[in-house]
């Protein structure tokens, strides 16, 4: 009889494992070994929060390559978000309310844990997957950002996984000692090594959780989306996705935050921090506290290393090396960034003549400043073009000639209701990703049943491309795929529908402008 119960007990730990129950508590197997999670009120999505992809980078691990998890025995319990990476505490500032930050804690060197939401019931369901990158400026985010919650994509049949990568000088800090320790010949990329690492995880487990390895979607924003775009661009990543979400954020062609700084100008840069602690190796920086690090040094954001990233993006595209995958982008109506006070008309018309000399008078055409009034709004335009238009406009430019995989453009203008100070943002950089990803909820905001429906539509749009590299679907609003002939995108505000792209020819004159730089 004891021999029987114990067949018995066998038989039923792996029917646990191996596919998903209606328990509170489901345990999954992964590559590193089990792991347990929670699900929602409803019962009907399976959470796990805080799985470890890789090692934690600290010791001396700092400024290497993420290495594999040692593995574990017994059941893990992941049910809290890991910490987020090495940043300054989050604060609230301009538009960003605190929904739009990270906890306050913990924040630690060791911080490379990713979450998974799915509705499957069985490993066989082969369900689309998303892999959410976040935003930052390269220097702050975290995947427990409240509107990176993944249940309602989840419901919608989407394995939803949120990722953490370093940030700021623990995740691109390049160095010609760090450059000879690596068996690749360079350094710096340590953050884009973490969402490489990341998506071999994805490869690896995301079965067990009912996902489809075949079908992932990279997505992200700001510069998440500027991970997206150097991971279509990486031969590192190749075959590890099919799809890519690109919400604000490429790097064709110079201007701010653009991916473009050299392996050689990254090392000189992380010499003169190596200075400033009187660190005579990397031994000695790796012994100087993450506190120390935070508050004396930064990290540059990706480098042309020659590894990850072979050559500029653009000169990659332009070979032909990227990898092939169907791509949704866009950009929002009031995102430009400003920082400092804004020019009146005459100091605005001065520094276009500064910047753009004989071509002055055209720029002023498209970006005007009769008054001081419309002399503001131009700015926040001029820098809403040049920092994420431009560069996700050219990058559609380039997909759509290339002809070999689909591409989807939007315009996100919907106007998030306000009130007091912060009626005057619009719609603001990040404003698009609660109505993506279908998480209003958690933003306090007045929201409108016009919110609702544009949520429900987005994410929709979101979730269709994702599952099939198309985002139209039964009751949706017609998303044409986007040309150079039509150049026809999608507006997402108050109503959806497909038109000609409203500021082409400024986006055009843009372009040409930065690529003579």
């Amino acid at each position: 009889m004891r021999i029987i119960f114990f067949l018995l007990l066998c038989i039923g730990l792996s029917v646990a494992i191996s596919s998903f129950t209606t328990n509170k508590i489901d345990i999954v197997k992964t590559n590193a070994g089990l792991i347990a999670g929670t699900v929602n009120n409803t019962g009907d999505v399976h959470i796990y929060k805080g799985i470890p992809f890789a090692a934690p980078p600290v010791g001396n691990l700092r400024w290497k390559a993420p290495q594999p998890v040692a593995p574990w025995t017994g059941v893990k319990q992941c049910t809290t978000f890991g910490a987020s990476a090495m940043q300054s505490s989050p604060a609230p500032f301009g538009p960003w309310t605190e929904e739009y930050l990270i906890p306050k804690e913990p924040i630690s060197e060791d911080c490379l844990y990713l979450n998974v939401w799915t509705k499957a019931q069985s490993t066989k369901e082969k369900l689309p997957v998303i892999v959410w990158i976040y935003g930052g400026g390269f220097n702050s985010g975290g995947s427990g950002c409240a509107v990176y919650d993944g249940e309602a994509m989840a419901k919608k049949g989407i394995v939803f996984v949120s990722i953490n990568y370093r940030v700021g000088v623990f995740g691109f800090f390049a160095h010609p000692e760090l450059t000879k320790e690596s068996a690749n010949g360079a350094s710096g990329n340590y953050g884009l090594m973490d969402q490489i690492a990341a998506l071999q995880w994805v490869q690896q487990n995301i079965a067990q959780f009912g996902g489809d390895a075949d079908n992932v979607t990279i997505a992200g924003q700001s510069a998440g989306s500027m991970s997206v775009n150097c991971l279509v661009a990486s031969p590192l990543a190749k075959g590890l996705f099919t799809k890519a979400i690109a919400e604000s954020g490429a790097s064709f062609v110079p201007g701010p935050f653009r991916s473009s700084t050299s392996l050689k100008q990254a090392e000189a840069v992380g010499e003169k921090i190596a200075q400033t602690f009187k660190a005579n190796s990397i031994a000695a920086l790796r012994n100087i506290t993450a506190a120390d690090l935070l508050t004396n040094a930064q990290g540059s954001g990706p480098i042309v290393d020659g590894y990850v990233l072979p050559a500029t993006i653009a000169a990659i595209f332009a070979a032909n090396k990227e990898n092939k995958v169907a791509l949704l982008t866009g950009w929002n109506e009031d995102e430009g960034l400003i920082f400092g006070p804004l020019k009146n008309a005459e100091e605005f018309k001065q520094q276009a003549t500064a910047d753009y000399g004989t071509e002055a008078n055209t720029f002023l055409q498209f970006y005007p400043a009769t008054t001081d009034a419309e002399a503001a709004a131009t700015q926040i335009k001029v820098s809403r073009d040049m920092i994420f238009g431009v560069q996700n406009y050219t990058w559609a430019n380039v997909q759509s000639n290339k002809n070999n995989a689909p591409v989807y453009v939007y315009r996100f203008t919907r106007k998030l209701p306000a009130t007091g100070e912060y009626i005057k943002y619009g719609a603001f950089h990040t404003g698009e990703v609660a109505y993506a990803y279908d998480n209003l909820k958690y933003v306090h905001r007045a929201w409108l049943p016009v919110d609702e429906q544009l949520a429900t539509i987005m994410s929709s749009y979101w979730a269709n491309f994702a599952a099939t590299g198309n985002p139209n679907g039964k009751g949706l609003p017609e998303w044409k795929a986007f040309d150079t002939k039509t150049n026809e995108v999608m507006i997402l505000g108050e109503k959806c529908a497909s038109a000609a792209l409203p500021d082409k020819a400024a986006l055009d004159f843009m372009y040409h402008h930065l690529k003579g730089k």
